[in-house]
């Protein structure tokens, strides 16, 4: 019988046949094109069967399908819509021919089954799941909906309401709760999902299960009364309230579901396959996609450095208070215990109370037991003293960012651990060169910054400064991973990556609120962009002090191209003393609400404070212009950065933004929205902004890609 590269095709007893999942050379199944064509061709052949009567669908993976091939998703991105719905009709028309067979069909769910997955598995008629199982729709998640006729038979075997939740939620479903929603008939043992489908199949050959009917629901058009319009209607307007802005696929998903049970199964995919094939042409859909290769590629490189690395058992922090002791909690939670040594005991209960406090919330949520949290509040040892520094593999120095300071106590540190231990800083401002002066073995010294608040961002810079050796990245990258964080290599620099990069968006802001424009205004854009804050709120939430002074060593790194005004809204912030959130005041005005957390308002003197520095008086500047100057800003140092090797490559840059600034997922990254407007495009603005102010001027290596037509992604 039929033998692919994925599929194989075998006879079982009494006219049962057996189509089988099994990628070559792979732990796992997946759905690219390939597979999508064998099916149709093992399916054929499956019908051609003298004395068919059942047919059973199996993985001899651990996992069922986990879903399409994603690395074939960017180069069917760029092709026209109607190749891209010709593709989707080949593949939909497998799927159709295994549902449409004139016997019952089995699946047997033995582990994940999703996205397209999971659309195989509702073209047959009934589904066994192992109850260690997992199904579900995560396509939402790199910007698409089911392009396998997943908004057409979901609908069908549960109901709207499930089909809405699933696609437009993204989460998978454990068996029993896909059981209780009705996308899963059965669910049992995992040694015993094979012995009960071939028993369905069996009972649904001989006719004691009625399977036509079932299979009946899933072609026919479905009648929708006005209570379960109405309740479509309320999930429309929660899924359209919900959505992240400018990514469209969740609404788009519901409203075509809203058509496609009106009509039959094939219309239904019809209008499924249209629908797809515009949204696979969004910047949302380009860019999620591109997040999720860059992901890939992230993992990969810590993979490597692991082999590189040396075993982290146990570290040390160096400065408590509320920065080290979340530094501390992320160690010891993820099992690595942690000293805890400062020179003030009220800084030392600082950071135990921080770690008290986060791990409170662990076990308020359910992720922690209490005897847990103890385990791990006992594996954090907060000292005076340096008693068992010597035993430390990794000691992380989170001491004030003063130059004089750290070298105190790097010299002091240095002479206490052991030859081989790793010394990281977790500075996000002082060169990692500049710092290791005084060290006697600077081979063994890093960079690790970690962003505030530390339990919570999932960036981790790993700076390598010119001495740094590879098993000193190796190791801090492969203790930041054991961390649970995402540890990306810069070079040393000014600002390292995010804080250079976030430095000129920064300026062009000052300079637009220098001009005249209304502070407010460019917020409501940036936000109605995208960004989760506008840059005003954003300094209130930094700090005005904490941002004045990172920007300040940033531009002055950078004399000729990174030029900040002599006197500009941050100085006569920190002039006044409104130092953002922290203070109650900054561009807004902070009140603490019933919950403990401060609520932003208008401040009323903020507009006339900042008269000081608006020479020419107030001046209307349109959305679009301060989107342009700000991305732009961004756009050319990150291009800077690249071109002078301060990362390897576009995918860590851009990630670095996503999870270090918070850049609207959407976009991708500064690089990857590059690419979206155009290397064309970003020349001629920087040619036409470039003369208000350097950091608008792009780098040769853009030019150059821009005059071939080329993109920093290919």
């Amino acid at each position: 019988m039929f033998k692919g590269k994925s599929i194989s095709v075998k006879a079982l007893a009494d006219g049962l046949v057996e189509l089988c999942f099994d990628r070559e050379g792979l732990a796992i199944n997946k759905l690219d094109q390939a597979t999508m064509q064998e099916l149709g061709r093992a399916v054929a052949d499956v019908a051609a069967t003298p004395g068919l009567r059942g047919v059973l669908v199996t993985s001899a993976k651990e996992a069922f399908i986990v879903g399409a091939d994603i690395t074939e998703f960017l180069d069917m991105f760029a092709l026209p819509e109607a190749e891209m719905r010709s593709i989707f009709a080949g593949s939909n028309g497998a799927i159709n021919a295994l549902e449409d067979l004139p016997v019952p069909t089995v699946i047997a769910i033995n582990g994940l089954a999703l996205g397209g997955g999971l659309e195989v598995a509702l073209g047959g008629d009934f589904r066994v799941a192992a109850n260690t199982a997992q199904v579900g729709f995560p396509e939402v998640k790199l910007g698409l909906f089911p392009g396998f006729g997943g908004t057409v038979r979901s609908p069908r075997v549960a109901s709207v309401q499930v089909a809405i939740d699933w696609i437009a939620g993204g989460a998978p479903s454990k068996a029993a709760a896909a059981q209780a929603a009705g996308m899963v008939d059965e669910v049992v043992a995992p040694d015993a999902v094979r012995a009960r489908a071939i028993e369905l199949l069996k009972q649904a050959a001989a006719g004691t299960v009625d399977w036509k009917a079932k299979r009946a629901v899933k072609l026919a058009p479905m009648q929708i009364d006005a209570e379960q319009a109405k309740a479509v209607a309320a999930a429309k307007a929660k899924v359209a309230k919900q959505s992240p802005k400018h990514q469209p696929a969740a609404l788009a998903a519901v409203e075509l579901m809203e058509r496609n049970v009106l009509v039959g199964r094939d219309a239904a995919l019809r209008l499924e396959t249209a629908e797809f094939a515009k949204i696979c042409h969004t910047q949302a859909a380009g860019s999620l996609v591109q997040i999720f290769l860059n992901d890939q590629l992230l993992k990969k490189k810590t993979k490597e450095h692991a082999r590189n690395a040396r075993p982290v058992r146990k570290a040390a922090v160096l400065g408590a208070g509320i920065m080290g002791g979340g530094i501390a909690y992320v160690s010891a939670v993820r099992g690595t215990p942690v000293l805890m040594k400062d020179i003030q005991e009220a800084q030392l209960n600082l950071g135990v109370t921080e770690a008290k406090k986060l791990l409170g919330k662990q076990v308020g949520s359910g992720k922690l037991t209490q005897d847990k949290a103890d385990q791990v509040l006992a594996s954090i040892q907060p000292q005076l003293s340096y008693d068992g520094i010597d035993q430390v593999d990794v000691v992380v120095e989170a001491v004030v960012e003063s130059l004089k300071v750290k070298h105190l106590v790097l010299s002091e540190v240095e002479k206490l651990v052991r030859p081989d231990a790793v010394i990281a800083s977790n500075t996000s401002s002082l060169r990692i060169d500049s710092l290791a002066t005084p060290l006697a073995r600077p081979e063994n010294f890093v960079g690790m910054h970690f962003f505030n608040p530390a339990p919570v961002m999932p960036l981790v810079e790993v700076i390598r400064g010119s001495k740094t050796s590879d098993v000193a990245v190796s190791t801090v990258v492969g203790y930041a991973a054991a961390m649970g964080k995402t540890p990306i290599v810069v070079k040393d620099g000014p600002g390292f990556l995010v804080n250079r990069v976030l430095t000129p968006y920064m300026l062009a802001f000052l300079q637009l609120v220098g001009e005249g424009t209304d502070f407010v205004k460019i917020d409501q854009a940036m936000e109605q962009f995208g960004w989760p804050m506008g840059p005003a709120y954003l300094n209130d939430v930094i700090g005005m002090d904490t941002g004045t002074h990172v920007f300040s060593i940033i531009a002055d790194g950078f004399p000729q191209r990174i030029r900040r005004q002599s006197r500009d809204a941050l100085h006569v912030m920190v002039e006044g003393k409104r130092l953002g959130q922290k203070s109650g005041l900054g561009f807004y005005k902070y009140d603490t609400d019933s919950a403990g957390k401060p609520k932003k308002s208008l401040a009323v003197d903020t507009h006339q404070l900042l008269g000081a520095v608006q020479p020419n008086g107030a001046k209307d500047v349109g959305a679009q212009e301060v989107i342009e100057r700000l991305m732009l800003a961004m756009i050319a140092e990150a291009a800077w950065c690249l071109e002078e090797g301060v990362v390897a490559t576009a995918a860590e840059l851009d990630m670095s933004l996503l999870m270090g600034l918070g850049l609207p997922q959407y976009l991708g990254g500064a690089l990857k929205y590059a690419d979206w407007l155009g290397l064309e495009q970003v020349v001629k603005l920087s040619d036409r902004y470039g003369k208000l102010a350097p950091y608008y001027v792009v780098p040769k290596s853009l030019r150059d890609l821009a005059a071939k037509g080329a993109r920093y992604y290919a």
